[in-house]
């Protein structure tokens, strides 16, 4: 009687990650950039993708269409084992801020070899750029071609419910810190909030 008195979860409600963007802004075209693509080839195993800069910024010696950055896509397993590296060298602490309304999230780190990469004189140090998009079930409908549909509200992914999935993924590591938002995370027990501004949460 109580297995059936259990509320069930929704299989439709799961919350997984669609893809791990990676990005290195350079801000200029040349050697530089080559050699940054070569560190996201050395993490990822896939060929990198250029961005060219949408506007003519004088200031900074930027021309319309310019390469000046590279950018690669990771799904999958392989999405997950980076994204574990680059949350192990934030020590697993994210602020409110890096979470936006959509329920995706994303962070910087400034050293490449923290990711256990090789240093090599040759192609120097990088910082890069994390960001992750979250998803659910039947999300692909909003990407056809054919027969496109959109999200419903109720199916869409919410900021809290975004750091709440944060929150259990990260608990598996060793050594992580929590994060928190909302006063819901505060009702969670183990968990107590220790600074607003920061909004980190320990265990206790």
């Amino acid at each position: 009687m109580a297995e059936q008195g259990e509320k069930k979860e929704n299989p439709m409600k799961e919350l997984r990650i669609r893809k791990l963007c990676l990005n290195i802004c350079v801000g200029e075209s040349g050697d530089r950039l080559t050699r940054a693509a070569k560190v996201l080839e050395q993490l990822t195993g896939q060929t990198p993708v250029f961005s060219k800069a949408r506007y003519t910024v004088r200031s900074f010696g930027i021309r319309r269409n310019e390469k000046i950055a590279v950018h690669c896509t990771v799904r999958g397993a392989k999405a997950e084992e980076i994204l574990e590296k680059g949350l192990k060298v934030r020590e697993y602490e994210l602020r409110k801020n890096n979470f936006s309304d959509t329920g995706n999230f994303g962070f910087g780190i400034q050293e490449h070899i923290d990711l256990g990469i090789k240093y090599d004189p040759s192609i120097g140090i990088y910082g890069l750029d994390f960001y992750v998009v979250l998803g659910r079930p039947g999300f692909s409908i909003a990407d056809k071609k054919r027969k496109r549909g959109r999200i419903g509200f109720r199916h869409r992914i919410r900021k809290e419910e975004a750091m709440r999935w944060f929150q259990q993924k990260v608990e598996n590591f060793p050594q992580s810190l929590r994060i928190c938002g909302s006063a819901a995370f505060s009702e969670m027990p183990r968990l107590h909030i220790c600074c607003r501004t920061s909004v980190k949460c320990f265990l206790s």
